[in-house]
């Protein structure tokens, strides 16, 4: 046990340089409207800035060290992986502790690497669910809620407010255009969730979207093998995947008093996956290469992470119940919680030109899993030094609620009904059809002799 509590001191005193790309980067903060000034919010100004750069601590962490010296609690491990439906890696970190050399940097960089791949703990509440969610609750606006309505895609083409087809050549693949009142209805969509935000004492953050490697990894997210969701760049550093990891890169090697917390903070960004689908009832703009998106996060005391996780959860479904869609509300098993997450609810909206539900936001509880990872800290009243938790929220993903609301608010086959709060935040409350926009026709370039 003492060689292990050695490398995590060793570990977690080792930094590595800044990266020379980003050491000029900072945070610009939003100033709120004058509505919405009077509202207390943590003083973000009081966080120093600084670039993204450090390497996040390593997640052997002294405090924890007995647990995977333990068989038992190698035991406990190994069934909370299984229960996860993970890689199960804890027969190789048993083989690396029986072998492990202190002064091999090999032997002791892969036991990191392997400890680093396990998953969060999982709430005992959900760990007898199996691979179904439960549903705790579903909201329909009106007994009247369409049944059938046109395909988002289609409407919105018909309208000539939406291009996806033909773009593979100039744009590539699973990209897109949005027109019109379409793009205006993006735009409304993101400021009147922003506003739902701050009048919730939410601090708004404009934040980076490219990344080093080490503060993505610290949010629980795989950066190589084929199967990754990140882009990486030429240069090393990656495309964001969601403004979450920026936010939690701030407070990066932070010690916070708890009288601080929580700290909520939200952010707006474009968002880049690498993955795509290939099934029917994901077609369109469903699932892309990347989009928009108002977050939220959290940095909460250990003892505060899921009360804020419910005040996320509740949020997220007042502002989509006066989106005019049905929606329901689902607890998810340990399956689908993914590395970081304790706890994740899903909301999922009723699609009725797909006849399907479709997600459409998820909050997640990830306790101190991405804390540890990026040495996020707080002092309680007594004086002790304790890990943060972090909990994070979709507060609106833009494709997916193009989606609902079109499908959702068909008048008929010319005119789409926006929602009233949508409605003062553009020119009227309707989608009518567009002027014709140009169509794009590839064309094979012959070569000709002179």
């Amino acid at each position: 046990m003492e060689v292990l509590r050695k490398i995590g001191n060793s570990y977690a005193a080792r930094r590595q340089q800044d990266h020379p790309v980003l050491c000029n980067w900072s945070i610009a903060l939003v100033i709120p409207t004058p509505r919405c000034a009077k509202i207390q919010r943590f003083n973000l100004m009081k966080i120093p800035l600084r670039s993204f750069c450090a390497k996040p601590v390593c997640a052997i962490i002294p405090e924890d060290l007995h647990h995977y010296g333990s068989t038992s609690n190698l035991d406990k491990m190994e069934q909370n992986v299984l229960l996860r439906k993970g890689s199960n890696n804890i027969p190789v970190i048993r083989e690396l502790i029986k072998k492990l050399d202190m002064k091999n940097d090999s032997d002791v960089a892969k036991l990191k690497g392997e400890l680093s791949k396990l998953p969060n703990l999982t709430h005992p509440r959900i760990v007898n669910y199996g691979d179904e969610p439960k549903e705790l609750e579903q909201f329909s606006p009106s007994d009247s809620f369409p049944t059938h309505a046109t395909e988002f895609s289609e409407v919105a083409k018909y309208m000539n407010i939406f291009r996806m087809d033909h773009l593979g050549n100039y744009t590539g693949h699973k990209s897109y255009y949005l027109f019109g009142k379409l793009a205006e209805l993006e735009q409304a969509i993101k400021e009147y969730t922003v506003q739902q935000l701050l009048q919730n004492n939410f601090s708004l953050i404009s934040v980076p979207d490219i990344l080093p490697k080490e503060v993505i990894e610290g949010c629980g997210m795989n950066t190589d093998g084929e199967r990754t969701q990140v882009y990486k760049l030429d240069s090393g550093l990656c495309l964001s995947g969601t403004s979450e990891m920026a936010l939690a890169g701030f407070f990066e090697n932070q010690v916070l008093e708890e009288k601080q917390l929580p700290i909520k903070v939200a952010a707006v960004s474009r968002c880049y996956r690498a993955e795509t689908s290939g099934l029917n009832e994901e077609k369109g703009i469903y699932r892309v290469h990347q989009f928009t998106k108002v977050e939220m996060f959290a940095i909460c005391a250990e003892s505060q992470s899921e009360d804020v996780l419910e005040l996320f959860k509740d949020l997220q479904l007042e502002n989509f119940k006066k989106l005019n869609l049905k929606i329901r509300l689902l607890d998810m098993p340990p399956s689908e919680l993914g590395a970081p997450a304790y706890q994740k609810y899903d909301i999922e909206a009723w699609m009725p030109g797909r006849k399907v539900w479709g997600e459409i936001s998820s909050s997640s509880n990830c306790t101190d899993y991405q804390a540890k990872r990026l040495n996020i800290r707080y002092k309680t009243d007594k004086g002790e030094t304790k890990f943060a938790h972090t909990v994070n929220g979709t507060a609106a993903a833009i494709p997916r609620l193009l989606i609902a609301i079109l499908e959702s608010n068909q008048v008929d086959k010319n005119s789409i009904e926006i929602p009233n709060v949508l409605g003062e935040y553009m020119k009227n409350c309707s989608i009518t059809k567009d002027k014709l926009i140009p169509e794009i026709k590839l064309l094979k370039h012959l070569k000709h002799d002179i």
